[in-house]
């Protein structure tokens, strides 16, 4: 089924079109005709299969873009997720001109609640704690919403969000429309589900197993500065029929692309700047075997549907994992084996671990290929072209050269000539690729559980402080008592400490004409007499006062 094929507004249509979406996936298949009707649904399916376009394309269709409310909010359980999401239903709408904002922890919370009354938006997409913590200070206001989407549920459970979740849920209409997203369906997941949701239908989609049988993966550690001549050697040894290789950034992709042109590789490039025309060539040639290499974004890449890719090159490590099995899903299809390979730098380890867990498949390490490894790779490329090529008849026109060049050269040189002007260290034409800024470092679980458990302290701590403050200003003004002026004197009185009041008699009882004298004398004797100077284990001399 393709996305043309659904009951949704022009807009969407073509905004699907010019990012490349051509079919759907399992879950979007059957959950959107669901969701469209707007009734209450419960999606299973493992993380990568699509369910950010699966509830956001329902939720844009049904968007009242004159009504500058709230109408729908996504739940997410981190804050990585809730950016992604956010950037692709902003995309999803962007001829819609829908308005969609994202809210977690991490951040000042004085800067999104004064973008939130600035920007107006009619999507909110954010985690649980920043949620009620807006919710709270009166911020968000979801009595007008419509749709609500909790995705990821099951590891919101894992984080300890279900009690902030049902927090949220009771602030919302009960007219709302409610999609469930989640890997699996423990019991706490079902309870709030049979609590929350009306008649529910149930979509399940069965985990695929392309990434563990017939795709080869593996991860290469290298510097940022090393990754593109070490891509081009692994290029050289592999001698992909076709790849696709990923980047992060469109600047990234931009840079890898000519530097690929300049050694003399068959590459193009595409990401959401490269115009629809440019776009739709460059995908029929892919399709047609012409292009042997393409460069793509994520967004660009997704939805492609070419069964000719052999090799995946993955030059920048995704930050999510759902973006690594968009990846790699470009390979191996219709039966046939793939390869892919992520390039890691050291910093970013602990994405390459979510990743396997993800999974469920231990990459293998594979050493960066050296030099003479990836010319070795090309003469074998150009031994392999010539034998193509002897097997032709192409060759015949050129035999009566041969036998003129071998009168006049020995065998040994001519080849040697010849090798040199077909066979080049491409490595010599320098590419400059610019550094790109690193991956935020991944905090565990035990961490946020850790900072969640901070925050409750610190409300509870809060709360304590007000609700002592307030009774204190109770106990000692209280609405019915009257002071009058004799009152407040002996009060203020009643309060000097015994010290004060003994030092005013000394010094009434030696007010004569020994009192300056003395008071001289007794101060020195008392400084002598309660102080004495000492050295420390360095030598400096420390007064200490003795009591």
């Amino acid at each position: 089924m393709e996305f043309n094929q659904l009951n949704i507004k022009p807009e969407l249509i073509q905004i699907f079109d010019e990012l490349g979406f051509e079919e759907l996936t399992p879950i979007q298949r059957d959950a959107i005709p669901i969701a469209l009707t707007g009734d209450d649904l419960i999606g299973q399916a493992q993380t990568g299969t699509g369910k950010t376009a699966a509830f956001g394309i329902p939720m844009l269709e049904h968007l009242d873009l004159s009504n500058r409310t709230i109408q729908g909010l996504i739940i997410a359980p981190t804050r990585e997720l809730a950016i992604q999401v956010q950037e692709e239903l902003y995309r999803y709408g962007k001829l819609l001109k829908a308005k969609v904002y994202s809210v977690y922890g991490g951040t000042p919370i004085g800067k999104q609640i004064e973008r939130l009354k600035r920007y107006n938006p009619q999507i909110i997409v954010g985690t649980p704690g920043r949620i009620l913590d807006l919710m709270n200070r009166n911020v968000l206001d979801f009595s007008q919403l419509e749709q609500l989407v909790l995705d990821e549920a099951d590891e919101m459970l894992n984080m300890g969000f279900i009690e902030d979740i049902r927090a949220i849920i009771r602030a919302t209409p009960d007219s709302r429309q409610t999609m469930l997203f989640s890997a699996t369906m423990p019991s706490e997941i079902k309870a709030l589900a049979e609590e929350f949701l009306r008649h529910p239908q149930h979509v399940q989609i069965e985990a695929q197993q392309m990434t563990a049988d017939l795709i080869d993966q593996y991860f290469t550690k290298c510097s940022d500065g090393e990754k593109f001549d070490i891509l081009t050697r692994f290029i050289d040894i592999h001698n992909p029929k076709q790849a696709i290789i990923f980047c992060r950034t469109k600047k990234r992709v931009d840079e890898v692309g000519r530097g690929l042109a300049l050694r003399g590789y068959n590459a193009e490039m595409i990401h959401g700047d490269i115009t629809q025309q440019k776009r739709t060539s460059v995908i029929k040639e892919l399709k047609d075997g012409v292009l042997e290499i393409l460069v793509a974004t994520d967004v660009a890449a997704r939805g492609l549907d070419i069964s000719g890719v052999t090799h995946v090159y993955n030059y920048d490590i995704p930050q999510d994992p759902e973006s690594y099995v968009h990846r790699i899903g470009r390979t191996g299809r219709a039966g046939k084996e793939g390869m892919s390979i992520t390039f890691v730098t050291h910093n970013e380890m602990a994405y390459l671990k979510t990743i396997e867990q993800l999974t469920r498949i231990q990459m293998m390490p594979m050493r960066p290929p050296t030099s003479k490894e990836a010319q070795h790779g090309q003469i074998q490329q150009l031994i392999d072209r010539m034998n193509l090529t002897l097997q032709s008849e192409e060759a015949d026109a050129l035999r009566n050269t041969a036998k003129m060049l071998l009168e006049h050269y020995e065998v040994n040189d001519l080849v040697t000539a010849l090798l040199t002007e077909v066979i080049s260290d491409s490595t010599q034409i320098d590419v400059v690729i610019s550094p790109q800024k690193p991956l935020p470092k991944r905090k565990s679980k035990r961490h946020n559980s850790h900072s969640r458990q901070r925050d409750s302290k610190s409300k509870h701590h809060q709360q304590r402080r007000k609700h002592t403050s307030s009774n204190r200003s109770e106990r000692i003004k209280p609405e019915n008592k009257q002071y009058d002026t004799k009152d407040i004197r002996k009060k203020k009185y009643s309060k000097r400490s015994k010290h004060e009041r003994k030092n005013k008699e000394e010094q009434s009882r030696y007010s004569g004409k020994r009192s300056r004298n003395f008071k001289e004398t007794s101060k020195r004797s008392s400084t002598k007499r309660n102080s004495q100077v000492r050295k420390n284990n360095k030598g400096f001399k420390i007064r200490q006062r003795q009591r």
